[in-house]
């Protein structure tokens, strides 16, 4: 079944969407643009959306007008940090080869147990009989 649209209405006062509106010409986009981006966010981030002016942001972050803030906000990561998310990616990826051929060992083994059912031996069995096997 394909992903299907659904509308969703409310109301505002007349500042809030003619805020709104500014806020859809500023980014050149249309206001149902701004909602879908605004939902598509909130879902993203499991409802730990907060709508703030760019000078609440700031004095959330306590930063200086000399600083310029830039929004999503960035985090500098340490090269060490990259370089061990890389190499336990390669870790990884090794790990699923090594699953995969694991996994298709198995299948083989089961191929040939379903092919050879009537020579399989249980080792009860062996017990019971007088000849002498030997285990390989």
């Amino acid at each position: 079944m394909g992903n299907k649209n659904k509308t969703i209405s409310f109301r505002v006062n007349e500042d809030a969407f003619a805020a709104l509106q500014d806020i859809a010409e500023e980014r050149d986009i249309s206001l149902s643009a701004v909602f879908r981006d605004y939902v598509d966010q909130l879902v993203e981030h499991d409802g730990q959306v907060a709508v703030v002016t760019e000078a609440e942001l700031e004095a959330r972050d306590g930063s200086t007008d000399g600083e310029e803030q830039t929004f999503p906000p960035t985090v500098e990561v340490p090269k060490r940090f990259i370089r061990e998310h890389e190499r336990l990616e390669l870790e990884a990826d090794h790990l699923r080869e090594q699953l995969d051929e694991y996994k298709s060992y198995v299948n083989d083994l089961q191929d040939r147990l379903e092919e050879e059912e009537g020579e399989v031996l249980l080792l009860d069995e062996l017990d019971n009989e007088d000849e002498s096997y030997q285990l390989r």
